[in-house]
């Protein structure tokens, strides 16, 4: 099945219907933003012969999404797209923090946290229940080795539709999350002599969890394409990156060095783990391809994640393999005695079937849009005399990059005084003087919370002189 993209070509040799092609295209149109709320498609007629194709077929296409939800028809107004779920908290329901926040202690615009508040429990306990009276089995057994074969189908669907990588089923390995994931991968690949590259800045776990392994790290320097190429001869036959959204500073590496990328790895024999953790969460433009996706030498591999775009307490993640290591990859997952709770796989399996998976990311990338532009208008209105924010318009942080006359660590260590959890852009990099910014997530509160989180940071700022 071909990728999906937001400007349809029709591919007359490909086995698939040309109903479903049209099919394709619209959905991801429709995820990506392109085609907002109350759009009105193109006419079935007119459609059908832009594309060369019959009008029935456009019919039988658009039919389609309308059964899926994407697509309202009435009468004489043709077929527009649907809302992909509430935008916002209700006015009443943001009046102030609920108390399970404060409870937990959790700290306004901590990054990388998702709003578990809008988690759908009704519709996940109606699915487990569902299982639990048909399919009892399923919640502890029935798992192999490698995860349950219907969510290893499920997640082959979903990196094709989401992020164009054609993957089967087999190519699926399911972990107890993207750090699990990242371990087996560097056990699989990693050599004693050899080093891993890690971006600068970048996640400080991955560079630790390496280290804590015994491996060599070298640091590669972000330019505005990206993050920079191993220096030749340095011993780095493993790099890890973010390609499609950066962290922590939120940018996507140009084609031209991903494709650099991919020469390194075919070149030096090398490996490129790609760690995409919130790529789902792109709020303007067409959807940018995983690297695993456009890499044809078959050199990536492919990290995912539950904990970002659906619960931070599911410990699922999981591996897609290019053909040449799916047997490597399996006898590391093996050796380290790795393995997947069998209980929540075959309930997400179905989850993910029955499309309440897709509401729900579609419910959530919109609110988290919303918030994620509050933030930067709110950064951008009240906090110019300290810094600026550059918008990448995806992802789930926001950097506030500082002015030479501010330091981001007594800053932080002021606002976390203060309940925000905001982190020091600092932190990320090994190079002295190279980064000087505030880190603050975008999606875990409310517009009003944010607020409130806002005045917090700027008392915080003052208090620091």
């Amino acid at each position: 099945m071909p990728k999906p993209t937001p400007a349809f070509m029709p591919d007359r040799a490909s086995a698939v219907p040309m109903f479903e092609q049209i099919c394709v295209s619209f959905r991801a149109r429709i995820r990506s933003g392109a085609l907002e709320t109350g759009a009105r498609l193109p006419a079935t007629r007119a459609l059908a012969q832009d594309l060369g194709v019959a009008r029935a077929t456009v019919v039988t296409a658009y039919e389609q999404l309308v059964a899926e939800g994407y697509l309202a028809s009435r009468r004489g107004s043709g077929y527009t797209v649907c809302a992909m779920g509430e935008v916002e908290l209700s006015p009443g329901a943001r009046a102030t923090a609920p108390p399970e926040l404060t409870e937990r202690g959790d700290l306004l615009l901590e990054a990388g946290q998702p709003d578990m508040r809008l988690f759908p429990h009704r519709a996940w306990a109606k699915c487990v229940a569902r299982l639990c009276r048909t399919r009892p089995e399923d919640m502890l057994s029935g798992c192999g080795r490698f995860g349950h074969p219907e969510l290893r189908q499920a997640i082959a669907t979903h990196v094709r539709d989401w992020r164009g990588i054609a993957a089967r089923p087999d190519q699926v390995l399911v972990t107890s999350g993207a750090t699990e994931a990242l371990d087996i991968c560097l056990h699989a690949l990693a050599t004693a002599e050899g080093a891993v590259g890690v971006e600068d800045p970048g996640f400080p776990p991955i560079r630790r969890f390496a280290e804590a392994q015994g491996r060599c790290t070298r640091d590669l320097a972000l330019d505005p394409q990206g993050a920079e190429l191993p220096t030749p001869g340095d011993g780095t036959d493993v790099v890890v990156l973010t390609p499609s959204h950066q962290y922590p500073l939120g940018g996507a590496m140009t084609a031209g060095r991903r494709q650099d990328f991919v020469r390194w790895a075919a070149q030096s024999q090398g490996w490129i783990i790609e760690d995409d953790y919130d790529s789902e969460f792109r709020y303007a433009g067409r959807p940018i391809p995983a690297l695993a996706g456009v890499d044809g030498q078959g050199r990536t591999v492919y990290i995912g994640s539950f904990s970002k775009i659906f619960s931070n307490s599911l410990r699922m993640g999981y591996i897609v393999a290019p053909d040449g290591l799916i047997d490597r990859l399996a006898q590391a997952m093996r050796a380290k005695g790795a393995r997947a709770s069998a209980m929540p796989q075959a309930a997400l399996a179905e989850f993910m079937q029955q499309g309440e998976f897709y509401r729900h990311l579609r419910r959530v990338r919109r609110i988290y849009a919303e918030r994620h532009r509050n933030l930067i208008e709110s950064l951008r209105a009240g906090f110019g005399d300290v810094g600026h924010v550059v918008d990448h318009q995806a992802g789930m942080q926001v950097v506030l990059h500082l002015h030479a006359a501010f330091a981001d660590r007594p800053i932080v260590a002021a606002a976390r005084a203060e309940g925000v959890g905001a982190e020091a852009l600092s932190a990320y990099s090994r190079r002295a003087g190279a980064c000087n910014g505030v880190v603050l997530g975008a999606c875990l509160n409310d517009l009003d919370e944010q607020a409130e989180a806002l005045i917090r940071l700027r008392r915080a700022i003052s208090s620091t002189g």
